[in-house]
């Protein structure tokens, strides 16, 4: 029997992580069967048992994807030595702008979040990518504090978190009620860093 390449096995996966991501959007998180998901891929069930074993094999999967390259974005903001802390906040801004438009991941997150609360293995999911995307909020407030941006001998850690908090802020602001827009949030952010 020949051997199935690598790529086709990618794309098979690709196949299956997007018709999740459709049933999710469609029918919510909590209302997907895994019978809907291979329904929509339009393949077997053996094919996508054998890729995920579950549907929250299948929320990892695509948890990592999205906050994996929400923390490559992130970490690139991060180790930009030349931008100040209101600069990389913009540009921070930029990369959730991006989650938050109508084809973006920011909706799926939010049911992801709402099923951390109720499901421990997603709890857990949910931990560890936010643990990772947190981490570049921690330089950005180091090197603010050592430019004098923010109070000498302030907390990076506590600084970091707030900053990070401020984010996920933004995007449910964007999406639950359409506003501020980024101008008003930014003026807001500075006004709270100036004063």
């Amino acid at each position: 029997m020949p051997r199935v390449s690598e790529d086709h096995l990618t794309a098979r996966r690709e196949q299956i992580l997007a018709a999740a991501r459709t049933c999710f959007l469609r029918n919510g998180l909590h209302n997907t069967s895994m019978q809907d998901l291979i329904r929509e891929a339009g393949l077997s069930v053996g094919a996508v048992y054998r890729y995920f074993k579950s549907k929250n094999d299948i929320i990892s999967a695509i948890s990592e994807t999205v906050a994996g390259g929400l923390a490559a974005q992130l970490d690139e903001i991060a180790a930009d030595p030349d931008l100040s802390l209101t600069a990389a906040l913009d540009r921070v801004m930029d990369v959730i702008d991006e989650q938050v438009r109508p084809d973006g991941n920011f909706p799926l997150a939010l049911q992801v979040w709402s099923e951390a609360t109720l499901d421990p293995a997603i709890g857990e999911i949910v931990r560890e990518r936010y643990v990772g995307m947190r981490a570049p909020f921690v330089t950005i407030a180091e090197r603010a504090i050592a430019r004098g941006e923010l109070r000498a001998g302030g907390d990076a850690q506590a600084v970091s978190a707030v900053l990070f908090g401020m984010i996920p802020g933004y995007a449910l602001q964007r999406q639950l009620v359409g506003f501020p827009d980024r101008t008003t949030y930014l003026a807001g952010l500075r006004a709270l860093l100036d004063g």
